[in-house]
């Protein structure tokens, strides 16, 4: 069963950094398309940014071009999200995604929380 865990959220003030990271059990080969989705209370989830390991290609959101970065280990299924210069609406749980093809998810963390205060 493929698990996938978030961690590294938590409450911090505007301007500050926060480091995500999410582990993958379950499955024996590398997985070639993360990425790090959003949800805040309200609103629709968001894709905040992708990576694509075969191609070499990451995506971001316009909202947080500039200032959050994805990588993924090489050769591991860890996956990490550098966020600096947070702003309060950055505020949400933020979601780790795993993808068996290049374009779509197929598992999904249970999300870790992070809290932007201004």
């Amino acid at each position: 069963q493929v698990q996938l865990v978030e961690s590294g959220g938590g409450s911090v003030q505007a301007a500050g950094s926060l480091r995500l990271s999410c582990a993958v059990s379950g499955y024996r080969y590398v997985i070639y398309y993360m990425g790090w989705f959003r949800q805040a209370p309200g609103k629709e989830r968001e894709e905040v940014a992708t990576v694509d390991g075969i191609r070499d290609i990451t995506t971001y959101a316009d909202s947080v071009k500039g200032r959050f970065t994805i990588s993924q280990e090489k050769g591991k299924n860890i996956l990490h999200l550098q966020m600096n210069s947070l702003k309060a609406e950055d505020t949400a749980m933020y979601y780790c995604a795993a993808g068996l093809r290049i374009g779509t998810f197929d598992y999904w963390g249970r999300g870790t929380q992070v809290t932007v205060s201004s």
